[in-house]
C-alpha cells in the first residue's frame, strides 16, 4: 500500500507510572495489594453543577443508570484522601523531578507554572469524580528514520482505580492504584509509515525507562490513533507489544479502504435512506430474543428504517 497516497496519519498516547515512594496527593504507597479488603465504601455518581450553573450532559445520563460503585480499602495501604474524604496533600516532588527530567529528554519547553486541574471522569473509576492532572511541558520532538515526531503534551496527573470486577448494576473497584503518578505523552499525528509507530513508540520507552518509572505488565499503557484522508481516526487501546503495531496499522488501513469502496459503490447505485419509519411488531411475535419481546410485552415498539 502506497500510505502517502492514502493519506495515512497515526499519533501514539502513552500512559507510564512512577516508581515514587508515595502517591501524586497522599502519603500511600505505590504498590498494587492482594489481600482481601479490610472494608468497602459504597458510591454512586450524582451530576452536579459547574461554577457557571451548567450540569454535563454525559454525567447526567450516566447518572440515570443508577449503577452502584463499590471501593475496596484497607486500614493501612489506602487512606481519607483517596476516598475523597480528605483534601488531597501537597504534591508528590519527587514524581515532579522525574517528569521535569522526561521533559528535558523529549527536547520539551517547561511551562513557567504547574497547575493541578480537574478533569471529568464519569466510569466510576476515581472516587471524586474528577481526575487530577497538570500540563507540565509542550513542543518537544523525536528523531526517526520517517522524519522527526512531535512530542505535543507531557501531563503529570494521577492514576485511576483499579477495576476488579462487575455484578448487576454495581461496578468493583479496588483503591490501590488511585492517585499512583501518572505521566502521559502525547505525539502529534505526523507519523506517516507504520514502522515508524514502532521506532517512536521504542525510542519513547526507552527514555522513559532511563528514569524512575515502575516496569512489568499494566504500567505503562498506549493507545494509537489511525486515520486515513477519506476514512476517520479510530483509537486502538491498550496497545502492549510494539512488534505488532506495524501489522495493527496496516489492518486498520485495510479496513477504512474496505469501508471507503463501500460507501463509493452505494453512492454508484443512488442508495437512499428510507426516511419512513416502519411499525415490524408483527414479525416478532414469536421471537426467541428475551430481549425484544420483554420489551414488546412492557409495550414497546419494534421500528425499522429501510
Amino acid at each position: 500500500m502506497n500510505y502517502e497516497e492514502l493519506g495515512l496519519k497515526m499519533g501514539l498516547e502513552i500512559h507510564q507510572q512512577l516508581n515514587t515512594e508515595k502517591k501524586l496527593f497522599c502519603p500511600c504507597k505505590c504498590e498494587l495489594i492482594a489481600e482481601k479488603p479490610d472494608y468497602k465504601l459504597l458510591r454512586y455518581l450524582r451530576p452536579t453543577q459547574s461554577e457557571l450553573g451548567k450540569i454535563d450532559r454525559a454525567a447526567f445520563e450516566e447518572s440515570r443508570r443508577k449503577l452502584e460503585f463499590i471501593y475496596e480499602s484497607y486500614d493501612h495501604e489506602t487512606c481519607l484522601v483517596e476516598s475523597d474524604d480528605e483534601p488531597p496533600h501537597p504534591l508528590n516532588k519527587e514524581a515532579l523531578e522525574i517528569a521535569l527530567t522526561i521533559a528535558s529528554l523529549l527536547n520539551m519547553n517547561v511551562v513557567d507554572e504547574f497547575h493541578t486541574m480537574r478533569k471529568q471522569v464519569i466510569d466510576g473509576s476515581n472516587t471524586g469524580g474528577f481526575q487530577r492532572t497538570g500540563l507540565i511541558a509542550t513542543d518537544g520532538h523525536i528523531e526517526t528514520d520517517h522524519g522527526k515526531v512531535v512530542i505535543e503534551n507531557l501531563c503529570l496527573e494521577e492514576d485511576a482505580a483499579r477495576r476488579i470486577g462487575e455484578k448487576k448494576g454495581k461496578i468493583i473497584f479496588r483503591l490501590d492504584r488511585l492517585g499512583i503518578p501518572l505521566l502521559e505523552v502525547t505525539t502529534d499525528p505526523s507519523m506517516k509509515h507504520p514502522e515508524q509507530v514502532r521506532d517512536v513508540a521504542y525510542q519513547l520507552g526507552q527514555v522513559l525507562r532511563s528514569t524512575k518509572v515502575k516496569r512489568g505488565l499494566g504500567t505503562i499503557r498506549q493507545d494509537l490513533n489511525i486515520s486515513i484522508a477519506e476514512g476517520a481516526r479510530v483509537e486502538i487501546k491498550g496497545v502492549q507489544d510494539l512488534d505488532t503495531m506495524p501489522k495493527m496499522v496496516e489492518n486498520e488501513v485495510k479496513r477504512q479502504i474496505g469501508l471507503i469502496e463501500i460507501r463509493n459503490e452505494l453512492q454508484e447505485r443512488n442508495a437512499k435512506v428510507d426516511e419512513n419509519i416502519h411499525d415490524v411488531g408483527r414479525i416478532f411475535d414469536k421471537t426467541e430474543s428475551k430481549i425484544i419481546s420483554s420489551a414488546i410485552s412492557k409495550g414497546g415498539q419494534v421500528l425499522a428504517i429501510k
